[in-house]
């Protein structure tokens, strides 16, 4: 994907809306394919912003992450000691052993 903070990348993005009415659609969105996204310009405005369904997906999954990220703070400033449980007792209550983790695959990010 360019990059949007180089003057060059800014501007390799930028698509005038004219291009759609001169019948390059398919055209442009095979740049929106290469490059990742790309602005629509009306009058010199931008107006649109064409992305990628894979960049789509993952600008929503940052967001919702983001979203988590700040609800787990929140809870976390507001936790006291009492409201934490040791994992043996956690384990316990939902009736997990450590032989049913023994072989879990966990995901790394």
């Amino acid at each position: 994907m360019l990059n949007p903070n180089s003057i060059s990348g800014a501007m390799n993005s930028l698509v005038p809306i004219s291009r759609f009415n001169k019948g390059e659609a398919n055209k442009i969105f095979e740049e929106v394919r290469e490059t990742g996204f790309k602005i629509v310009l009306k009058n010199n405005t931008p107006t649109c912003v064409l992305l990628t369904p894979e960049a789509y997906e993952q600008m929503l999954e940052t967001i919702e992450n983001y979203r988590l990220l700040v609800e787990a703070e929140k809870r976390m400033e507001n936790a006291k000691e009492e409201d934490f449980i040791p994992v043996e007792q956690a384990m316990q209550e939902l009736g997990i052993s450590e032989a049913d983790l023994k072989d879990i695959e966990v995901e790394l990010e």
